[in-house]
């Protein structure tokens, strides 16, 4: 290969690379090993490129179908070398993929930059280290590659010392593939050792399904040296999936896992599972320990590696998964589709649909056993991904009850405020008599937990949800039941305690009601069309005066939810609800004066809209009715 260079240019890193380097070189310092094992795990991905593309176009692999990743060294030259005989790339190719990060969730990740070196390096999991992981070891690296079907002249050449800038010029390259050279920093030595690259590869990449190869060493006389090199091959080079489990150690899981999730962290949780019978297929699903910053992007790539009969087919196959399941990471290897398929068919195809199904019951039973047997890893699966597995009861209604036992909420049970609560244990604790699941929404714990709405609930001591969640009332629109009880938002309609309510309870309450009537009649003539509807209250035992929805109506999170992305907000009235036993009301109740009874009444709407954590139409008019009531009460 000629390292004569044509049409050399220098060009400047991205400012998010420059960034990603210094903090890696500072920050994994602890951890340099771990280069290798991105280089490799990047050589494989490269090898998989290849075999897919080579379905189509067999003259890609140019008469050489066998193929590896050789690692050598060379102790003086203080040099540690990378070859792949894969897809190669092209000189764009090298300009956008080691000169930019490519990765959606790029401007989150630098946002979310701290200094501190031990926080910094989990994000840098969270993102991926990839390529640039070469320069936590190395002062300076070259890349010298030609993407497989172009011809010799067409190689490129790559070098950078990791700071401002890099060179890209073209080369001579008579065989495909890449070669990536480390010049390692001083201190850095230890690298240059064929007994420590063969720890690394065996600890990081032994379950890459293709031949790792370092040099072989004699330990003979001098002359019993080949005249070449020889190679052997240090790591299994077979599919870790294609394994039985039992043969399988959790930290191969691991390796695993971070090579197939593009991450450092170990997964809280796989599931390992051989499917035969009518369909055929292997998958290896992981239930990752962080989110990455691209999650909430719904159009953000997702979905698992597809292999067909061991050969790679594509990266990101969201067919097999529904999309409140994109957190998930894995393999599927199937016998049942073609060599050539094609996502356009993989859209169609009913094997899919069933491999869907089956795959979606196994994330949620996986799920399950980590909520049940590791409820501290479960409540850090529900800190991260908590919010997206929300969006199930809307997409998958044959599994609704399912994931319905997997969420978790706060309740007034437990004064942490932690989403710790699950509807089992809601039900475990439920008052006897009770048929309902009650809750409440709002935009915060602090102001859910205060709401005047949970008054009666405290007094009976029955446990109401609290949910604060901008997602949370879009859900329930969508969870309607739970193991045959029906949910009820303590905000909404005309609250009916059913048989925690006595007879006694409801008497007085009609009684009440009917003693009222004209009080009732003076607050509706007062508010006008600022209500739907004046009545008394069975919720307040403290507070004077509520707002509630209408049943049919939108809650407050939904309507901000449509204004903010700019929709049409459908116009409701609240329902007034006043405690006929409570001093102010009794006082308003008394008054004779009626361009004072209007103001007071005013006043206690904009009160009570204020605690249901709603903003007043007209704050103004609020500050005037109230300065003036101050001013007759100090004269």
């Amino acid at each position: 290969m000629s390292v004569e260079t044509q049409n050399k240019e220098t060009l400047g890193f991205q400012t998010e690379v420059k960034q990603l380097l210094h903090l890696m070189i500072h920050s994994l310092y602890s951890n340099k090993e771990i280069f290798l094992r991105e280089l490799i795990s990047n050589a494989s991905d490269a090898a998989d490129k290849l075999r897919f593309e080579a379905l189509a176009k067999p003259e890609l692999l140019e008469g050489g179908a066998d193929l590896k990743i050789r690692v050598s060294f060379d102790k003086d030259a203080k040099t540690v070398t990378l070859d792949d005989n894969g897809i190669g790339m092209n000189r764009e190719d090298v300009i956008t993929h080691l000169g930019t990060i490519a990765k959606s969730g790029t401007a989150d990740f630098m946002k979310h930059l701290t200094g501190d070196q031990k926080k910094d390096s989990h994000l840098i999991g969270q993102f991926g280290v990839g390529f640039y992981s070469a320069f936590i070891v190395a002062e300076q690296v070259e890349v010298f590659s030609r993407r497989a079907g172009t011809s010799a002249e067409e190689g490129v050449y790559w070098s950078s010392k990791g700071e401002g800038d890099f060179e890209v010029a073209n080369i001579d390259k008579a065989e495909r593939g890449t070669r990536i050279v480390l010049h390692l920093k001083s201190g850095e030595e230890e690298f240059a050792d064929g007994w420590r690259l063969r720890n690394i590869i065996k600890k990081y990449s032994d379950h890459i399904a293709l031949p790792i190869e370092l040099p072989k060493e004699f330990h003979g006389e001098e002359k019993d040296k080949p005249a070449e090199t020889e190679w052997e091959t240090v790591n299994r080079a077979s599919a870790l999936w294609t394994r039985p489990r039992t043969e399988v150690k959790d930290e191969e899981y691991q390796e695993f896992y971070k090579h197939v999730g593009h991450d450092f962290e170990n997964p809280l949780a796989w599931s390992h599972n051989k499917v035969e019978g009518k369909l055929e297929y292997t998958s290896l699903l992981f239930v990752p320990g962080r989110a990455p910053f691209d999650l909430y992007q719904r159009e953000a790539p997702k979905g698992l590696k597809l292999y067909v009969q061991r050969v790679f087919i594509m990266d990101q196959a969201d067919e097999f998964l529904p999309l409140y399941l994109r957190f998930i990471k894995g393999v599927v290897d199937s016998n049942d589709l073609s060599l050539n398929v094609s996502r356009e068919i993989l859209q169609k195809d009913p094997v899919i649909d069933s491999m869907k199904s089956a795959l979606t019951k196994r994330v949620l039973d996986m799920l399950d056993k980590l909520a049940k047997d590791k409820p501290e890893d479960y409540k850090n699966f529900w800190k991260q991904f908590g919010q997206v597995l929300k969006e199930g009861p809307a997409e998958d209604f044959a599994n609704k009850e399912k994931i319905a036992g997997l969420l978790r909420f706060a309740s007034t049970h437990d004064a942490s405020g932690e989403q710790g609560v699950s509807l089992a244990d809601y039900l475990g604790r439920a008052k006897e008599g009770q048929d309902k699941i009650y809750y409440l929404t709002g935009e915060s714990y602090a102001q859910v937990k205060n709401s005047p709405h949970l008054e009666v609930f405290r007094k009976k001591g029955i446990e109401v949800l609290l949910l604060t969640d901008r997602i949370d009332e879009w859900l329930m629109s969508y969870l309607t039941e739970f193991d045959g009880k029906q949910f009820v938002d303590v905000a909404r309609g005309d609250l009916d305690l059913g048989k925690l309510d006595t007879e006694e309870d409801k008497k007085a309450q009609e009684e009440i009601a009917k003693a009222k009537e004209g009080l009732v009649e003076r607050l509706k003539t007062a508010l006008g069309d600022e209500v739907a509807e004046v009545r008394v209250s069975h919720r307040l035992t403290d507070s004077p005066a509520i707002l509630a929805i209408g049943e049919q109506d939108l809650g407050l999170q939904m309507r901000q939810i449509l204004e903010a992305s700019g929709q049409t907000v459908p116009e409701s009235k609240p329902i007034f609800e006043i405690n006929p036993a409570h001093p102010l009301i009794e006082k308003l109740d008394a008054e004779p004066d009626e361009d004072r009874f209007a103001d007071l009444s005013h006043i206690l709407f904009d009160q009570a809209a204020l605690a249901a954590g709603d903003s007043l139409k007209d704050p103004a008019a609020y500050v005037q009715r109230l300065n003036k009531l101050l001013v007759e009460l100090s004269a």
